[in-house]
């Protein structure tokens, strides 16, 4: 096979991971009511139903990143991908609530292994800089329009089959994906990682992510926000707890080197800012779309879709902006745009034409700074690139699950009519500006020489 036509299909297997991975965060949130209905549980178990799959996912990315590099990442991702399909089977042929949330669990769980050790492949695979570029411009491609037509692709398979569907489909595409991974992906170049793993540190660090994504959903229900605070502030605590054991054990969990890296912090920060003021506009726009317009949750699932189409716009435009600006200087155009796009949501408020308008111009706005956030995060040593995509990873769960919860609660508070909404929209746009201007600013103090993404040597036999 062609050197060319056997990096494509390494590029599109490992992205279809992303993409399967990303998409069951999303997915099953239409399906919740179906699904509590059909399990005869309590409407009191939607917190727990509806977060469970992005706690496993954000708390177990980092502990998943050094399993691949302690056992290798082919042989991680392959038992990643085959438990994702197993557990689905799992929550397909649920009963009670205990044994759906329990799959729920686990597929994040299955996801937060394979996720990092899919990206560790993708870039160990890439041949040269603009293929790099290409790939990773696929790879945030495939991720962000996953999260994106999540809420759709629920809903379709919900309304035309069954909530149970939501899980079946993952069976005949994980195995897909399982025979992909075996037949065209290498195992990644390097000698594994023979440190001892730091569990007591993951679960600090699960258990810190957890508690924050569980108080910060409970303090959108007014009656529950003295609960959420409590969990929220433990979540916190729990969180310095890490950090503090980080320094003190030997082999920790996210390496010191990955602390001190300014362009692992960089990456890090735009895709927790990329996703919390973008993911919070796109639940704002549901909710105004249905709550307001009278729209079905399907119905508004449509309405939407073009801010999936123009992510992959995005990211696409992103590789011959990349050969022309830096990747700090492409992730603030990105960031720019998103906070153009949800300050067209606030300004144009009421109207479903300026909704659809406000989201294409954010989706293309995250495509490229979702590629430029992952090109500077794993912009890194050899030795810390499977850690890289993990805390990667985790920034952008975390800024998904925080940004969803402060901006619904912004528009709560503000006024109990509807214009809390377009403030909150305001809110995100003042958010993704500030952190598009201080990226330029600090790429200005670097001398405003376009620093281009390091190159690592091109795998065995790719």
């Amino acid at each position: 096979m062609p050197a060319k036509s056997r990096f494509r299909r390494q590029v599109a297997t490992l992205c279809g991971v992303q993409f399967v991975d990303v998409l069951g965060v999303t997915s099953g949130i239409t399906a919740l009511p179906a699904m509590l209905r059909g399990v005869s549980a309590p409407a009191t178990a939607t917190p727990i139903l509806a977060t469970v799959y992005a706690m496993a996912f954000g708390g177990l990315l980092v502990l998943g990143a050094r399993l691949g590099d302690r056992h290798g990442h082919r042989r991680v991702l392959l038992i990643g991908c085959a438990a994702f399909t197993v557990v689905s089977v799992i929550g397909a042929t649920a009963q009670e609530i205990v044994q759906l949330v329990t799959a729920r669990g686990l597929q994040g769980a299955a996801a937060a292994i394979s996720v990092p050790a899919a990206l560790r492949l993708l870039l160990d695979a890439a041949p040269g800089e603009d293929p790099r570029r290409g790939a990773l411009a696929a790879w945030s491609a495939s991720g962000a329009a996953a999260g994106a037509v999540g809420l759709l692709v629920g809903g379709v398979l919900t309304d035309l089959i069954g909530w149970r569907a939501v899980f079946w489909v993952n069976v005949p595409v994980g195995v897909l994906l399982v025979a992909g991974v075996w037949a065209v992906v290498p195992a990644a170049a390097g000698q594994p990682d023979r440190r001892r793993l730091d569990l007591a540190g993951a679960a600090l660090l699960t258990g810190a992510l957890m508690a924050v994504i569980v108080g910060a959903s409970l303090s959108e229900n007014p009656h529950d926000r003295f609960t959420g605070g409590l969990l929220a502030a433990a979540g916190l605590a729990a969180g310095a707890g890490f950090l503090v054991h980080q320094r003190r054990v030997r082999d920790p969990l996210v390496p010191r080197a990955a602390f001190a890296s300014a362009n692992l912090r960089t990456g890090t920060a735009v895709s927790f800012v990329n996703t919390a003021t973008t993911s919070s506009a796109g639940v704002l726009a549901t909710l105004l779309l249905q709550q307001r317009f009278g729209v079905s949750p399907l119905g508004a699932g449509f309405a939407l879709l073009p801010f999936s189409l123009s992510v992959i716009a995005g990211s696409a435009l992103s590789k011959p902006l990349g050969a022309r600006l830096s990747p700090r200087r492409l992730a603030a155009t990105g960031l720019a745009g998103i906070g153009a796009g949800n300050l067209l949501l606030a300004l144009t408020y009421g109207g479903i034409a300026g909704i659809v308008a406000g989201v294409v111009l954010a989706g293309a706005g995250l495509g490229m700074a979702s590629v430029a956030g992952t090109a500077i995060g794993t912009d890194v040593d050899e030795a810390l690139s499977g850690t890289a995509s993990g805390v990667l990873n985790t920034g952008a769960q975390l800024g998904t699950a925080l940004g969803v919860a402060a901006l619904l609660l912004v528009a709560a508070s503000v006024d109990p009519a509807w214009p809390g909404t377009a403030v909150a929209w305001t809110v995100a746009a003042a958010v993704a500006a500030g952190a598009a201007v201080m990226l330029v600013a600090r790429a200005g103090r670097r001398g405003g020489v376009p620093q281009r993404v390091s190159q690592p040597e091109p795998a065995a036999g790719s």
